[in-house]
């Protein structure tokens, strides 16, 4: 992460069932109070979906917990959000979207400077047998990091 960022949430199982392809940074509408429990870092991208729909995409089931102090003013916590992006990469995603096989997940959520900005990504859906294949990497990676830590201890 670079400087002026701060990681609100992060959505590790799309790495771990999707090949990411292209990413983007798209901006969110937000209300008030949501934005206040963002900054307290109450937020979930576990369980939401993107889609593009008459040209605007949107977020679905993106979960922002209300804020405490917010009473009337709070939105429902699982409100569809539309996702603010230039046309041509909305465009983009359009075009790749009618390739069978394409979808678009949520990254993770990060604060860059005073706005809320989502890391979205275009991704294709992985088999059993590739989630397998990288899961056997990691665990490759991990021993060999473990052997050299040990080497270097004596």
């Amino acid at each position: 992460m670079a400087a002026g960022i701060k990681l609100i949430a992060n959505n590790k199982k799309a790495y771990h069932d999707y090949f990411i392809e292209d990413k983007f940074e798209a901006g969110i509408a937000l209300a008030g109070t949501e934005v206040k429990s963002l900054r307290m870092g109450k937020c979930s991208l576990k369980e939401s979906f993107i889609r593009v729909e008459k040209g605007e995409v949107w977020i679905y089931n993106m979960h922002i917990s209300p804020y405490e102090k917010g009473n009337i003013f709070n939105k429902d916590p699982l409100r569809i959000r539309k996702l603010l992006l230039n046309r041509r990469e909305i465009n983009k995603i359009e075009g790749k979207m009618t390739q069978k096989g394409y979808t678009i997940v949520p990254l993770q959520a990060y604060f860059k400077g005073s706005l809320v900005k989502l890391e979205i990504a275009l991704a294709r859906g992985k088999k059993l047998y590739d989630k397998r294949d990288s899961i056997a990497k990691k665990d490759i990676r991990r021993e060999s990091e473990r052997d050299f830590k040990v080497k270097n201890l004596y």
